[in-house]
């Protein structure tokens, strides 16, 4: 890579990342600073060390696999960890460069959601009850993830479809995802 490509790469508007079976093998200065960390003490880490928990690295590891099979792109919405501990909301895009084994390598970027100006303020429940709807999960299996009662994942669901002013989840679903306005 010359000069110029390795600066457009670094300074690009969003965070990049070339995994090889959910290892950063590199990354940008932007994924780095997005997550508060150092280029360096990224490289060769466990995409892990990004996810709050295990099991919510475990959760998404299969999802968006079909697409990535087939050499389209996979985008979605996910809750991550950065080096202090704090949780920030990004969209996160996937492209493999192996469609035989979608997770053997590819590119991934980040880019956190700016909450300012861009609809409903959500609490980090919502968030993480949203990222469960949007994984198809009922209100039974996303209080057993987050170790809540069905009825508590119920009203986040309520309050979710109040501040976006639509009728139910799947409405929801498609106008975050842009499919609807």
């Amino acid at each position: 890579m010359n000069d110029f490509d390795q600066l457009t790469f670094d300074h690009a508007p969003m965070g990049l990342a070339l995994t090889e079976h959910r290892i950063i093998r590199s990354c940008n200065a932007t994924f780095a600073a997005m997550f508060g960390y150092e280029k360096a003490d990224l490289i060769g880490q466990s995409f892990r060390l990004l996810y709050g928990t295990d099991q919510e690295f475990h959760q998404v590891r299969d999802i968006g696999l079909e697409p990535l099979r087939q050499s389209l792109p996979y985008s979605d919405e996910r809750l991550m960890r950065c080096a202090d501990g704090t949780r920030i909301w990004c969209r996160f895009r996937a492209r493999t460069l192996t469609p035989e084994d979608p997770l053997a390598q590819a590119v991934l970027s980040f880019a956190v959601i700016e909450d300012k100006n861009s609809g409903p303020q959500l609490t980090n429940r919502e968030r993480e009850v949203l990222l469960l709807l949007s994984q198809g999960k009922t209100s039974k299996e996303i209080a057993r993830d987050l170790g809540l009662s069905p009825r508590t994942i119920e009203d986040v669901r309520a309050r979710l479809l109040k501040k976006f002013q639509v009728k139910n989840v799947a409405v929801l679903l498609a106008r975050l995802s842009g499919l609807s306005g």
